[in-house]
């Protein structure tokens, strides 16, 4: 990114795209020009245009989107799409290869990439995860991992910056990245006071309170789904990868890597996961102590249960019963 000067933007328009994504990052960095020239900032922190290597572009719903040809700009924002869940949102890439070509263009030319939602598919697609870390919407975050087995796909993260390539995770995570992206051009007042006006949340850390496991795509009867229900059936249990793999008579590296080709990941962050999910029960239920909690979902030391429950959910364990005990009060 320049250091001075109006950062340019290109939002990359193509056919089934969400175009509330296009508008809402063109739209918030219009309002953040708005609030920092208030404020005694440059008066045009930004220009955000529209782009497509298309001559005509619909959108989802058949919006038909204003386009301009792809043009120089300091960051390349790549919306996602139109899912549905259960859906394999890789099926329509290859009517997508004018967009890949696009963003694997502008990669190479330095240019900082940005997804947001599912369009980490399509930079997956342009070679751009490659040995980095990535996140997407939580609902299809596994898919993007068994696709990209070289990415290092994390699922709870909202928005993940590495080596000049961008993922966010679904929809709203736009907001996210684009209040990062003000707060770093036009500084932290004027991201928190674009927050404000908009009415959006600046203080979200983590996509994982709204995973509903429900939605997500089952295992079936394959061996990481066997593998899932023993771990599920032995929370309390220490976590003994030796132990794990002779249960199911296979060594420590080939189950690591059978669970890993149907998963994207390792048996071990399923084990934190349903903890998590556990302890997040016991603390809505419940009126055990979070230290009488860390010890029925397996974990033997407060500090490290109150540590990762805050990295999976974004709050301490006190506070997150506290929250959700004022929701329920509320009318």
């Amino acid at each position: 990114m320049r250091s001075s000067g109006p950062l340019r933007v290109g939002v990359l328009a193509y056919p089934g795209c969400f175009a509330s994504e296009v508008f809402g990052v063109v739209d918030l960095l219009t309002m953040g020009s708005h609030v920092s020239r208030a404020g005694g900032g440059s008066p045009t922190p930004f220009e955000a245009v529209v782009i497509s290597p298309r001559r005509r572009v619909i959108a989802s719903g058949g919006v038909a989107l204003g386009v301009v040809p792809p043009r120089d700009v300091d960051v390349l924002v790549v919306p996602g799409f139109e899912p549905a869940p259960g859906m394999d949102p890789a099926l329509g890439l290859d009517a997508l290869r004018p967009e890949v070509e696009a963003i694997r263009a502008h990669a190479d030319r330095g240019i900082a990439v940005v997804s947001i939602c599912v369009g980490a598919f399509l930079l997956g697609e342009a070679g751009l995860l490659a040995g980095r870390r990535a996140t997407t919407a939580w609902l299809f975050a596994s898919r993007l991992a068994r696709r990209y087995p070289d990415a290092d796909v994390v699922p709870r993260e909202l928005v993940v910056s590495d080596a000049g390539v961008t993922t966010t995770a679904a929809f709203s995570a736009m907001y996210d990245f684009v209040l990062t992206l003000i707060q770093r051009h036009c500084g932290r007042t004027a991201a928190r006071r674009t927050a404000r006006i908009a009415l959006i949340d600046d203080a979200r850390v983590s996509q994982a309170p709204y995973v509903d496991d429900e939605l997500l795509p089952t295992s079936g009867d394959g061996f990481s789904a066997q593998v899932q229900r023993f771990l599920d059936q032995h929370l309390q249990d220490r976590y003994n990868l030796p132990a794990l793999a002779e249960h199911f008579h296979v060594s420590t590296r080939t189950l690591l890597r059978r669970y890993k080709q149907e998963t994207g990941e390792s048996p071990l962050v399923h084990l934190q996961r349903a903890r998590m999910r556990r302890a997040q029960h016991l603390l809505e239920s419940t009126d055990l102590t979070a230290r009488q909690i860390h010890l029925e979902v397996g974990y033997r030391d407060h500090g490290t249960f109150a540590r990762l429950f805050t990295r999976h959910f974004g709050v301490r364990p006190t506070d997150y019963r506290a929250g959700f005990r004022r929701e329920r009060a509320a009318p």
